[in-house]
């Protein structure tokens, strides 16, 4: 069967393509192909040659019959063809074309009326419209990839970021492949000498595969199989987008931060408590990764139903995300932080934490190092030299004062008593009054229980530091430098076919240890081999596997 479709992105654009393949694409092409050089046609053409001509929608030759009173005549009228565009016809004779058929791209100019054309006439000359993905399919069903190669094909065609470029074309040229096949080699000759075994099992003093040896090479195996598992938390968030979570009280300025992350007006910003109720997410680059950034619901105690499911929705981001910004407003900073820390960074551990001082642009030099001093205990790896800051006035250290306005906590949403930074404000005491109570523990349970966290002051509004932002995310982002050779797992079914694998491989190890019957752990090994197969489709035969995969391509690849 001879398929067809476009190969090009949908809409209008300097040039489109239009893909067939099949037994009868060459002379199905010819049907509706003339090429300028009347002495040469697509079936005639060598392979890897390109023609230039005309397609043309040939019109039926009519005879018309001409009567008056003397004479009854007809004749035929030949109607010239009509002409659709000059274009440029591509060949690629079978084995060696993209999926081993014979194969034709034709290129053409980029109007959608050209396109729809140009398939039409091929549809009328003898081919079919091409499933999603079928092209790749028919390319892996004749053996020309192997389904994990036809699987990075969409990876690369859906590739947002030069990181995720990277792991895509690995894959496809084989690199993933290539060291499956060595570990199957590997598993295949062990199995065997097992088999072996069994063949002469009247023979108990016969041993054809050495145990230790044996042991030796699994737990090989099952530390590649590992470290293999281990990468797809970092591809598939090279794949996906880094999750990055921006969190902290109502009024922090989060959504303008997101807004001013992502360049766009995506989020409401508003005076107004309780405004950001849902989770908005949207993507960014930055140096080559894909960030998503997920503005949450401001974190507060509320008795309002719908602002707490948007709370809980904040919390479940935090879980989710790989990197955490919570956001603090520099001039509001109340004694509600204790609160709050404790529900954002006991949800924190494992990730990257950044805090932000936002709204610095509305402070002095001298209530700067005091807000510095209160969040000291967040983060006691940042004092002094390690503290994120911008650039600064020296400042004094001996008498640092924290100018408090003290206002009732039992309001109707249960916030608690704040603590202003204001020139204009009397001081009413010292910060170290506030903070020296609770230090000690909190420095303690924090450092134990997170990563590093850093502190970085910004004004999202006036778009102060936020270059050293972008760079501190991409810094925690803690992504290796990837290279041609370097294997990363991206694909969900990929990673489970592998822990499946690395659970036979783990009792194969106990079976060899516990000294149990060859063929136990020949049925191990044998399994190990179905899952590490199962990658590369060694052992899929079913249509609906193949077609559950293939059908999220897109039409003409």
């Amino acid at each position: 069967m001879n398929i067809a479709a476009i190969a090009t992105a949908p809409g209008t654009g300097g040039i489109a393509v239009i893909r067939l393949s099949g037994p009868d694409a060459f002379t199905i092409t010819d049907r509706i192909f003339r090429a300028r050089n009347r002495n040469k046609t697509v079936s005639t053409a060598e392979a890897y040659t390109m023609l230039f001509g005309n397609i043309v929608d040939e019109i039926t030759d009519n005879r018309v019959q001409i009567t008056d009173n003397q004479t009854h005549s007809s004749f035929l009228i030949r109607h010239s063809s009509f002409l659709i565009d000059e274009v440029v016809v591509a060949i690629f004779r079978a084995p060696h074309s993209f999926t081993g058929e014979n194969t034709v791209e034709i290129s053409c100019h980029g109007s959608i009326y050209i396109q729809q054309e140009i398939l039409r006439l091929l549809i009328a000359a003898g081919a079919r419209m091409a499933g999603p993905g079928e092209f790749t399919q028919r390319a892996f069903l004749n053996g020309r990839l192997d389904l994990s190669q036809a699987e990075a094909v969409a990876d690369l065609i859906n590739a947002q970021s030069a990181a995720a470029h990277t792991i895509a074309l690995n894959q496809m040229r084989g690199n993933f492949s290539s060291k499956l096949e060595e570990l199957r080699r590997q598993l295949l000759h062990f199995v065997s000498l097992l088999e072996l075994e069994l063949d002469f099992g009247d023979h108990d003093d016969l041993e054809f595969a050495d145990r230790t040896e044996l042991n030796t090479v699994a737990e090989a195996i099952r530390s590649q199989l590992s470290r293999l598992q281990q990468t797809f938390s970092q591809g598939n968030a090279i794949k996906n987008g880094i999750p990055v979570a921006i969190v902290g009280e109502t009024n922090a300025g989060k959504s303008t931060l997101l807004n001013l992350l992502v360049g766009d007006n995506r989020a409401i910003v508003s005076d107004i408590h309780g405004t950001t109720r849902d989770v908005i997410e949207d993507t960014v680059n930055i140096n080559g990764l894909t960030f998503r950034f997920i503005d949450t619901a401001g974190i507060r105690q509320t008795s309002d139903i719908i602002e707490n499911m948007g709370i809980e929705r904040t919390y479940e981001m935090i879980e989710r995300a790989q990197i955490i910004l919570w956001v603090v407003d520099s001039t509001n900073v109340t004694e509600h932080i204790e609160w709050l820390a404790e529900r954002i960074m006991r949800r924190t551990e494992g990730k990257r934490l950044i805090i932000l001082l936002n709204k610095i642009d509305r402070l002095n030099d001298e209530e700067l190092t005091t807000l510095r001093e209160w969040f000291e205990p967040y983060c006691p790896q940042c004092r002094d030299a390690r503290l994120v800051r911008p650039s600064e006035k020296s400042v004094k250290s001996d008498e640092r004062l924290l100018a408090q306005q003290e206002s009732e906590s039992n309001d109707k949403d249960g916030e608690i008593s704040s603590v202003h930074f204001s020139p204009r404000l009397k001081t009413s005491g010292s910060v170290s009054s506030v903070r020296d109570k609770n230090n000690s523990v909190k420095e303690k349970e924090i450092s134990e229980r997170n990563t590093t966290p850093q502190i970085l002051e910004i004004s999202a509004k006036q778009n102060q530091n936020t270059t050293q932002l972008t760079q501190l995310l991409y810094e925690s982002a803690q992504m290796p430098d990837l290279s041609a050779g370097d294997i990363i797992i991206s694909n969900l079914r990929h990673y489970e076919a592998l822990t499946h694998a690395l659970d036979s491989i783990d009792r194969v190890i106990n079976g060899l240890q516990m000294n149990i019957p060859a063929d136990f752990i020949a049925q191990d090994i044998r399994e190990a081999l179905f899952h590490l197969a199962e990658i590369t489709g060694g052992e899929i035969t079913t249509d609906e596997v193949l077609g559950n995969i293939f059908a999220h391509f897109c039409i003409g690849k």
